[in-house]
């Protein structure tokens, strides 16, 4: 059984368990990831729980011996005093000493614990396929790093503090009994009342906390969607539809949040008011034992103190109860992303020969959906070496093709082989190191154009800092005069997405990229369509004579096509045909219309 199928199960296990009980799952994960910062904080609970009810005992005793022996006689001895000094002294260290080490080491737990589970996120993420990433939006993505994670973590800054108020109810308990049973029974109805209150708070807060969430991640897709496609915005005249949808939802996530806030309202002060009743409760009951002659003066000073210094701790027990359900809810989120299978390549370890790299098809079929296949039984042979044009109307797969060559989607049946090896059994850094993709659509980064280059972080082994290298990875791509004319050259921020070059320049920048590495297959997914014929032959000229590598590339362009070695025509997902141009031209009736189309269209 596959980790992800385990957590899947895990997953769908848990949630159907009342929201007690996955909190109680969730903290002890949480808690695994820092659990000697956990211990810590605790314990200095524990002290500044000890030490408070120590102090009421120091305060029933100050007020019998110190205060009330002061009125009847008029005078209290000097040990008395010194006593009562070092007492209140020792006591008010101990609860500072406490206080330091629990928030503190519940604050670094907290982060550790974040920074954990960040990153088994990400991690996540990078093990995913890319269709996972095709049908969620990066909204989500987003909120999901982001939102869930933090509010994952957030039940741990209260949860020592919380602990100590168990530590308390016990502590308080021992001393309540000792200064009178009756009354301590009394006192003590208070966390029956707290554990009623909890079970009514949570079952009414987490369909409203999970909306919560939900919504948090629609207005980040809504956002991130309108930003990204400004330009389409602005040239469409969609302002006012996108700020009107982008209003439907944070509208919605208004009236979540209110209700939210006004069910923890309710529930705070419910809480807040449990402590101060017991006060009262305490009071009157306190002075009929006096009258009784079963409790002395000092004795309800003690409890009524006691009862003071409770109404804090259950504050921030009551913070505690109110972040419980957010926190579940924001963690089932996660555990949808951690229940997908990852990559079957994830797991890979092996490697490719060296030199220019062998490609095989294998009866290759691939669907983004079970109903649709985009590649059927695709069958074909690339020689080491060899330049292959991959030539078809729109929709016949090409693209697919080439996300399947460069293992970026898993063919759902058959296989692909680079270099004798099967691609699903090839370590994904040794892929990268012999495997380089372009798109037509070039990403380049808001960084330098150096950077954009010299991506040192990719592959199994990073690039050392060469400008030899990279100036000759730009000037095989007919980019080093784009980076001359910069600026500030090599150095020049390009801006985000490369928005300051046009889009020749940003493609010949993303085949530089690619060049970089020296790869030894190389896929042109009509990464050139941009760049003006002349430069486009200079291009390709230039990779075959300096190269070694494989070439395939999806071409719309006659002559483009002309410089291949060989030709694949894809016609509905299938290798219709497969050879040389121009015994293509004179075989394939349908390769031949789709050329002279190519021919009108340049014309």
């Amino acid at each position: 059984m596959t980790p992800a199928t385990t957590e899947s199960g895990r997953g769908q296990a848990v949630s159907e368990l009342s929201v007690n009980r996955r909190a109680a799952i969730l903290i002890g994960e949480l808690v695994s990831y820092a659990p000697v910062t956990f211990a810590v904080s605790v314990t200095g609970a524990a002290v500044f729980a000890g030490a408070t009810v120590a102090t009421t005992l120091v305060l029933g005793w100050i007020t019998d011996e110190v205060v009330l022996d002061a009125f009847e006689t008029g005078e209290v001895s000097a040990s008395t005093m010194f006593g009562a000094i070092v007492a209140v002294a020792i006591v008010t260290a101990l609860r500072a000493v406490g206080v330091v080490f629990r928030r503190y080491y519940a604050a670094l737990t907290a982060e550790r614990s974040s920074r954990a589970l960040r990153r088994r996120l990400v991690e996540q993420y990078l093990d995913l396929p890319l269709s996972w990433f095709q049908r969620t939006p990066a909204g989500q993505l987003l909120a999901h790093a982001d939102n869930d994670v933090d509010v994952t973590s957030d039940v741990l800054h209260p949860l020592p503090f919380s602990l100590g108020v168990a530590f308390l109810a016990v502590f308080s308990a021992g001393a309540l009994f000792l200064v009178d049973p009756f009354i301590a029974v009394v006192a003590l109805l208070i966390f029956p009342a707290l554990t009623l209150l909890n079970r009514v708070y949570s079952s009414r807060i987490e369909k409203p906390a999970a909306q919560v969430q939900a919504g948090v991640g629609a207005v980040s897709a809504i956002a991130h969607e309108s930003f990204d496609g400004a330009l389409v915005v602005k040239t469409l005249g969609r302002a006012e539809a996108e700020s009107a949808r982008f209003e439907v939802a944070t509208q919605s996530l208004r009236d979540h949040r209110m209700q939210v806030g006004f069910i923890r309202a309710v529930f705070e002060s419910a809480m807040d008011a449990l402590p101060n009743l017991g006060i009262v409760a305490v009071v009157v009951i306190g002075a009929l034992r006096i009258d009784a002659g079963a409790m002395t003066t000092g004795d309800l000073v003690q409890v009524a103190a006691l009862f003071t210094v409770l109404a804090l701790p259950m504050r921030v027990f009551g913070f505690f109860l109110e972040m419980v359900p957010p926190s579940v809810v924001a963690r089932d989120r996660l555990a949808t992303v951690f229940a997908e299978e990852p990559a079957a390549e994830a797991a890979a370890s092996g490697s490719v020969p060296d030199g220019p790299l062998a490609v095989d098809a294998i009866g290759v079929g691939f669907g983004y959906t079970s109903s649709t296949e985009v590649l059927v039984d695709v069958d074909f042979h690339v020689e080491p070496g060899e330049v292959v044009a991959v030539v078809g109307s729109t929709g016949s797969g090409k693209s697919t093709l080439c996300l399947a060559l460069a293992g970026l989607v898993t063919p759902t049946r058959g296989r692909v082989e680079i270099g004798g090896r099967d691609l699903a059994t090839i370590a994904p850094a040794r892929r990268v190191d012999a495997v380089s993709m372009v798109f037509q659509e070039s990403f380049l980064f808001a960084d330098t154009l150096r950077a954009n280059v010299d991506v040192t972080e990719q592959g199994s082994e990073p690039l050392a800092a060469d400008d030899e290298a990279t100036w000759a990875a730009l000037s095989l791509a007919q980019a080093d005069g784009v980076a001359r004319e910069l600026p500030d050259g090599l150095e020049t921020i390009i801006g985000e997405r490369g928005v300051t070059l046009s889009g020749g320049q940003r493609q010949r920048v993303a085949l530089a990229r690619a060049l970089r590495r020296q790869p030894r297959l190389l896929l042109l997914d009509d990464a050139t369509s941009a760049v003006d014929a002349v430069i486009e032959q200079r291009i390709l000229a230039g990779l075959r004579a300096q190269l070694s590598t494989t070439t395939l590339i999806v071409a719309q362009r006659v002559s483009t096509i002309e410089l291949a070695d060989r030709v694949l025509f894809l016609s509905g997902g299938r290798i219709a045909a497969a050879g040389p141009h121009q015994a293509l031209l004179a075989s394939e009736p349908g390769y031949e219309a789709l050329v002279r189309a190519y021919e009108t269209d340049q014309s």
